[in-house]
């Protein structure tokens, strides 16, 4: 069973987590009108009455766009004060991870996204390691990312995520912890839920924008620590082949963090992961509090 957060936000107002219900005539429930985001927190090292959540603006900001494809006006502002509230009437012993989700929370049978409700909720649970920091395996999927054309991929729509649902069992199913999702043109794209680094001659590369990804935040993070850590990192198309030669492979997203992949379909890959580990360490600490460079990227909440 998840350890949810005792309150969640629901219909304007903070309520206990089982009392947050919604009908089974509700709009998003049946077309996937709806667009989630998702953050994590910690209790801060060092002082147990305070809260750390990591680039909260920037989770704000995109769950703000992404209610734009359901014509829904929510200001980054607004959620991120929902977020802070929501933290200090919880106030979460262990590493936690909150899930806003904005929806059409009318009554309804017509798919549409014009006169009908929206709405946000926000609820949290207990969260550790979503995979293994130690390293994950991955098949590719027989699954194929969607197209921008067809799916406003920059939002993170709930309906997208039948996809990775998907591709996520099917990899589980087939022995393996994650999936990798080619796009129509039969390029990498992305994982299940998260990003795509690969290091090749002590590079990143990743797909880029034009490669129907999501515009993931911790991917942001990771371009930039790279630059600051002095590693070069090249966005562009990556074939398949190439995961299987490139020196070092890794997932990334905000659940799952950094994780290195050590297997692809029945390839070994190679185990040292020098840069990745170097990212992960970095990305730890910047999560903590405790590299003072990325202090903007760290809200801290006070729960006393």
């Amino acid at each position: 069973m998840q350890s949810f957060l005792p309150i969640a936000y629901f219909q304007n107002q903070f309520v206990p987590f089982g009392e947050a219900k919604i009908s089974i005539a509700t709009h998003a429930l049946h077309y996937g009108t709806g667009a989630l985001g998702g953050l994590r927190g910690i209790p801060h090292p060092q002082d147990s009455q305070r809260i750390l959540l990591f680039r909260l603006d920037r989770h704000c900001q995109r769950l703000s766009h992404s209610a734009r494809f359901l014509h829904y006006d929510l200001p980054a502002d607004k959620i991120q004060s929902v977020i802070v509230e929501f933290v200090k009437r919880n106030q979460p012993t262990a590493s936690f991870y909150i899930r806003p989700f904005v929806y059409t929370s009318g009554l309804g049978i017509a798919p549409r996204l014009h006169s009908i409700e929206k709405d946000l909720f926000v609820y949290g649970l207990e969260l550790q390691d979503y995979l293994s920091a130690e390293g994950v395996s991955c098949r590719i999927s027989s699954w194929y990312r969607q197209e921008d054309r067809s799916m406003p991929l920059r939002g993170k729509i709930s309906a997208a995520y039948i996809t990775s649902a998907l591709a996520k069992t099917e990899a589980a199913e087939s022995g393996f912890d994650e999936a990798i999702l080619l796009n129509s043109q039969g390029k990498v794209s992305e994982a299940s839920g998260m990003n795509i680094f690969i290091v090749r001659n002590e590079r990143l590369i990743t797909p880029g924008f034009d490669q129907d990804i999501l515009e993931g935040i911790t991917r942001d993070s990771v371009i930039k620590i790279a630059k600051d850590l002095g590693i070069e990192t090249i966005e562009r198309p990556v074939d398949r082949t190439e995961l299987l030669i490139a020196d070092e492979v890794f997932l990334c997203g905000t659940a799952a963090k950094i994780v290195p992949v050590k297997r692809l379909e029945n390839y070994q890959l190679s185990p040292q992961n020098t840069i990745t580990r170097k990212l992960q360490e970095k990305l730890i600490a910047i999560t903590e509090g405790r590299e003072p460079k990325y202090q903007d990227w760290v809200y801290s909440i006070a729960i006393s």
